[in-house]
């Protein structure tokens, strides 16, 4: 997903808003995020009770039919189930104000349902159906400001052409059809889309397209569909006037087939702005491995909205221009030769849409690694100091107003600082590493080891432990887990260096790369106590490699 602190805040606003925060106490912010309360509503949604824990989703087969005059939606969501336990209630998730009509099985038998607020508890009793199907009709949550305020999107291109489509990561996949809306149950046999459109109009979804067919006059259903395990908030409808061009990537498992859907008249742009597709993809499958979904494609997808990571159907409102909307998040120049959304939203392929993570709140192994993945584009491109610069050029950005990960099963989101602490994070495991060609195939392998699963964070720290031969668990708690950056502490005296990390949690002991006196870095370990370092010479001045994330502090 897009950066979400850019939602409200104009660009100048932002560096005052950095500022501001500048002031605050650490420890005082994070009190204030563990304050935090959290309802019934919250742990229905964000758990998996006991209406969860004894089913599993194997595909969904969702068909709408959205009115565009009316801002209304109904359809029907399939869901074929593997039954792992015994419970007589199931919990299924449709956003107010939507409606569940009725629910079959495959054989006519209806069940019994009620609602509590938005989880809809069905009696299925005894009963253990192949799958179940979910007649449902409304009109959907509308989308304020896509794709951060989500729902359903009505609008108009600029010819006034009926433009629609769904921006609902966070909120999740309820908000347009009934489902089990937890991250951590994606369906395993794919999914089909089928969107009955007026045809006049295109409907564009995830996968490739199966069939188009005639409906009633004046209609046509257009089907897509994935093979592959997909997010149910990637599942999504693009549906306006669009055209189509194709080409193929000569990729590492092969022929991968790549398709850009654009509105009409943004054709030409389109063919120009999209080159930078292939850049990308032969950048990423070297750093991360293959494409993650050759059997389903690669897709950018013209959106009434800024983009998103839609899986193998990537959603693009980037203007056909360079940078973020025209900007150069980092300020370093290189943000602005490349176009984020194509750069960014690809990168979830890997992080996020191949290895996702079982809670909302460790969304930081989405978009941390995804964050530093435009790190590895501009360094691909340009050369390993682009990208060093322009990964200290989002520093910036980082407000450390709250913790990366908030509460579990409650689907609270942690901090928007996922996005660019979490890449310098990245950054100094790659510094600590130490071998810039360890670490890309410590990418690759992450890729391997987690394709198309589910992680946690802690599975990803004993990975990133095991790779660099050193206990990473304090750097990650210190980063991931509270508010405060690190300061290295010192003192000189004489050909004494004496030093100890500050503003930490207990016993942090991340190495530190200094160079003193001007000469060739060198890696200190250290800890939150004192260390003393006798060099043959007397000491004049110490610096800490600015490629690492941390503070320092001269004492007398």
């Amino acid at each position: 997903m897009i950066p979400s602190k850019l939602k409200r805040t104009n660009w100048t606003g932002i560096h005052a808003l950095i500022i501001s925060l500048t002031f605050l106490s650490s420890n005082w912010v994070t009190a204030q995020e563990n304050m935090k309360t959290y309802t019934h509503a919250d742990t229905l949604r964000g758990s998996i009770g006991p209406e969860r824990s004894f089913w599993d989703v194997q595909r969904y087969d969702i068909s709408v039919t959205p009115d565009y005059k009316q801002f209304t939606i109904s359809g029907i969501s399939r869901i074929s189930i593997k039954w792992t336990g015994s419970g007589d209630i199931m919990q299924i998730d449709l956003q107010e104000p939507l409606s569940i009509d009725s629910i079959l099985s495959p054989d006519g038998k209806r069940y019994l349902f009620d609602r509590e607020g938005n989880a809809w508890h069905v009696h299925i009793g005894a009963d253990r159906p192949a799958d179940l199907r979910f007649f449902y009709h409304g009109l959907p949550r509308i989308a304020v400001r896509p794709p951060w305020d989500g729902g359903w999107i009505f609008t108009k291109d600029r010819m006034g052409r009926p433009w629609m489509s769904v921006a609902c990561q966070a909120l999740g996949a309820s908000v347009w059809y009934p489902c089990k809306d937890h991250q951590s149950d994606e369906p395993d046999m794919g999914a089909s889309l089928s969107m009955t459109v007026p045809d006049t109009l295109v409907a564009v979804a995830n996968g490739r397209l199966t069939a188009r067919t005639s409906g009633p006059p004046g209609l046509t259903t257009w089907r897509w569909e994935v093979k592959n395990p997909i997010n149910n908030y990637n599942i999504i409808p693009y549906i306006g006037k669009y055209t189509q061009f194709t080409e193929t990537f000569s990729g590492e498992k092969g022929p991968l087939d790549c398709s850009y859907w654009v509105l009409d008249y943004n054709l030409e742009k389109a063919k120009v702005q999209f080159i930078q597709a292939r850049d990308m993809l032969k950048c990423f499958e070297h750093w991360f491995g293959p494409y993650p979904f050759y059997e389903d494609g690669y897709k950018l997808v013209e959106s009434p909205h800024l983009g998103m990571e839609h899986q193998s159907a990537v959603g693009y409102g980037n203007g056909y221009a360079n940078g973020y909307l025209g900007k150069d998040l980092s300020g370093s120049g290189w943000g602005l030769k490349w176009d984020f959304i194509i750069v960014h939203e690809s990168g979830h392929e890997w992080f996020g849409n191949n290895i996702t993570s079982n809670d909302l709140a460790d969304m930081w192994l989405h978009e941390g690694f995804t964050n530093y993945s435009e790190t590895i584009f501009t360094s691909c491109m340009f050369g390993t100091q682009a990208g060093n610069d322009y990964v200290k050029g989002t520093r910036k950005l980082i407000v450390n107003n709250a913790t990366i990960i908030p509460a579990y099963g409650v689907n609270a989101e942690g901090s928007g600082d996922m996005y660019y602490k979490g890449g310098n994070l990245i950054h100094y495991i790659r510094q600590i590493v130490g071998d810039d060609e360890k670490f890309r195939m410590g990418l690759r392998e992450m890729n391997r080891k987690y394709y198309h699963q589910m992680v946690n964070t802690s599975d990803i720290e004993k990975f990133w432990s095991g790779l660099s031969g050193r206990d990473l668990s304090k750097f990650f708690d210190q980063y991931l887990r509270q508010t405060r950056i690190p300061v290295l502490e010192y003192r000189l005296k004489g050909k004494r260096l004496i030093y100890r990390w500050a503003e930490c949690i207990p016993d942090y002991d991340a190495p530190v790369r200094v160079s003193i006196d001007g000469g060739l870095a060198q890696w200190l370990e250290t800890g939150t106590s004192w260390t003393t370092t006798k060099l043959k010479k007397k000491i004049t001045s110490v610096t800490v490699d600015p490629e690492l994330y941390v503070k320092s502090r001269k004492l007398n």
